[in-house]
């Protein structure tokens, strides 16, 4: 049973900056309550820090936290932010692993459902009903992206079809013969599961699927990328954030252009990339995150690394924070290309723009103290000029492009891997 309803999500949203900063207030001070003393962690950081806070402004007195300081508790590998005995937790996921050591992340029951209702804007934004059919286009693995999706879904009523264990022809003869009319996977599997249906001479346009629900990396609000996948599948693409130390901060908004932060779950700060001070209207920043409702493995001015715009004035009926293009990039991506910063979503987005490339990879490499960058794509035109010429038109830079072989790169059913950083 949801604890939420439709309408009162929508309450939540339309909530103006003066009620909203009260919301906030009180469930984080509420939850430093339930977590301090208990959690060792937070108890050393926030250490000297005058509580209850007595306005938003005084998350000034409060440490960033950085991933690299939750690593590795012992032997375990659990998350070191955990406020409780390892025996009160009920849920173990581990993050992708593609930055570092993969990091054990353990939810208690109730963390658990806190995960499922904030889910809910996400599939608000889908427009998901209990007459819909969800297929979960992944592995059930240790990932917790999905999980959570899943166990959303089922609260919702929706009939949920797992995928795990199927291989890509095998999941689309599924999707098509249970007239699924929703899918949740990654922008990667789901041009992936495109490649696969053109090889196997299968019209996804005549499947039953209405939406296809993404997250896990930048491409949902990418129109380049939502482009190709809507085109092929003739469904909508609803774009989705979150993390597994965080949770499901992000849905898309009504016209696809970008994410709003669930800021009733979530305080949201924005560091500006040039100066590192609180960035302004648009421009380019660092996301910084505390969770609200996440007592068992709290973080507290989370600094997240992705790369956002944020806006506080992109709709009168949706007040929570959007980010224009959602997830732009991450800070530990960016590269400085003869003098000009870049990202690989960038990149990506203009690749994605040509029809005929199925896939590709980025590397980045230092030719003393630059960085360079090559990119090999599978082309079926096998006109690798074309793809440059456009990428030092829209970037001003000049990349070595190289085709290869069809086939060559690896495929992902997760989280692509298509930048490779030999800096």
């Amino acid at each position: 049973m949801l604890e939420t309803t439709h309408q009162q999500r929508r309450q939540l949203e339309s909530l103006d900056g003066s009620e909203l900063a009260k919301l906030q207030l009180d469930k984080l001070n509420e939850l430093l309550t339930t977590i301090l003393p208990h959690n060792a962690f937070y108890a050393s950081k926030l250490s000297g820090v005058e509580l209850p806070l007595k306005s938003l402004s005084d998350l000034d007195q409060l440490p960033f936290t950085f991933k690299v300081e939750l690593n590795r508790q012992g032997d375990s590998g659990f998350a070191k932010n955990l406020t409780y005995p390892v025996e009160q937790y009920c849920r173990f996921h581990r993050t992708s692993g593609t930055r570092g050591h993969a990091l054990v992340v353990l939810d208690t029951d109730s963390d658990w459902r806190w995960w499922v209702e904030t889910w809910q804007f996400v599939l608000d934004a889908a427009e998901l009903t209990e007459r819909d059919r969800v297929f979960m286009a992944f592995s059930f693995g240790p990932f917790i992206g999905f999980w959570s999706a899943f166990d959303a879904a089922v609260a919702r009523g929706c009939l949920v079809i797992p995928g795990g264990g199927l291989s890509t022809l095998a999941r689309l003869d599924t999707i098509r013969n249970n007239h699924v009319t929703t899918i949740c996977c990654t922008p990667t599997y789901a041009l992936h599961m495109v490649e696969v249906a053109a090889e196997n001479d299968i019209k996804l346009a005549s499947f039953d699927v209405q939406r296809i629900i993404v997250a896990g990396e930048p491409g949902g609000s990418l129109p380049a990328v939502r482009g190709r996948i809507e085109s092929a599948w003739n469904a909508k693409v609803i774009d989705h954030s979150g993390a597994s130390e965080v949770g499901p901060w992000g849905y898309a908004d009504a016209d696809q252009r970008g994410l709003h932060i669930i800021e009733s779950e979530f305080i949201a700060e924005f560091l500006s990339v040039e100066s590192g001070t609180a960035a302004g209207e648009g421009e380019l920043a660092e996301l910084v995150l505390t969770t609200l409702g996440r007592a068992g493995s709290p973080v507290i001015r989370y600094r997240t690394g992705d790369l956002v715009r944020p806006s506080w004035n992109a709709s009168t009926s949706n007040r929570f924070v959007f980010l224009e293009g959602g997830v732009l990039g991450r800070a530990d991506d960016m590269m400085i290309i003869r003098g000009v910063n870049i990202f690989p979503s960038s990149i990506e987005q203009i690749l994605h723009s040509f029809p005929h490339v199925i896939e590709y990879r980025i590397t980045a490499t230092k030719e003393g103290e630059m960085d360079a960058l090559r990119v090999e794509v599978e082309d079926r035109l096998n006109e690798p000029t074309r793809i440059a010429k456009e990428l030092q038109l829209r970037l001003g830079l000049r990349i070595d492009v190289v085709a290869v072989e069809i086939g060559s790169l690896p495929r992902f059913e997760g989280k692509g891997k298509r930048f490779v950083d030999q800096r």
